[in-house]
């Protein structure tokens, strides 16, 4: 039941216990344990709404950003991807693999106050060697879900 619980509700966590139980095949009262076990063992560590911010007046900007660090003695990454995750400023980091060793995803109002943000804290920390800085332009699908409509060819079939 943990692995299908899991898998419906990163899909849709606004479901109903009624019709996750039902789904299940199990009683309402199990799935409220399950849910309640899963967050107490740090599982499930929230639940978010997904927006289209380009479908609202709000501005907001998104980039991603590939950062090169010198891994600290006895802590590797761990401590200068700490201290950049703390910034209110950054959705995202990742450890990763290739040329960089954190890809951090930050969000702003504009494309100044989000290069501010990579020239005057992120590069400027002890440890961070370089920092290479990727706009989002747009985004087609994001964390399962696509976000843009098909465009359908309106165009007349014309047979011989």
């Amino acid at each position: 039941m943990r692995e299908e619980l899991l898998r419906i509700i990163e899909k849709n966590s606004r479901m109903n216990l009624k019709e996750l139980a039902v789904i299940l095949g199990v009683e309402e009262i199990d799935v409220i344990n399950e849910l309640a076990a899963l967050e107490a063992e740090g599982i499930i560590c929230g639940y978010h709404t997904m927006i289209d911010w380009e479908k609202t007046s709000i501005d907001k900007v998104n980039a991603l950003i590939e950062v090169r660090i010198t891994p600290q003695r006895g802590q590797g990454f761990d401590t200068l991807a700490e201290r950049i995750y703390r910034y209110a400023e950054v959705q995202s980091v990742y450890l990763i693999s290739g040329g960089y060793d954190l890809l951090v995803s930050i969000e702003g109002k504009s494309l100044r106050e989000v290069s501010s943000f990579v020239s005057d804290k992120l590069s400027t920390l002890d440890g961070v060697l370089s920092t290479a800085t990727h706009f989002v332009l747009k985004k087609y699908k994001d964390h399962g879900t696509i976000l843009t409509n098909k465009i359908e060819d309106e165009r007349e079939l014309i047979t011989p």
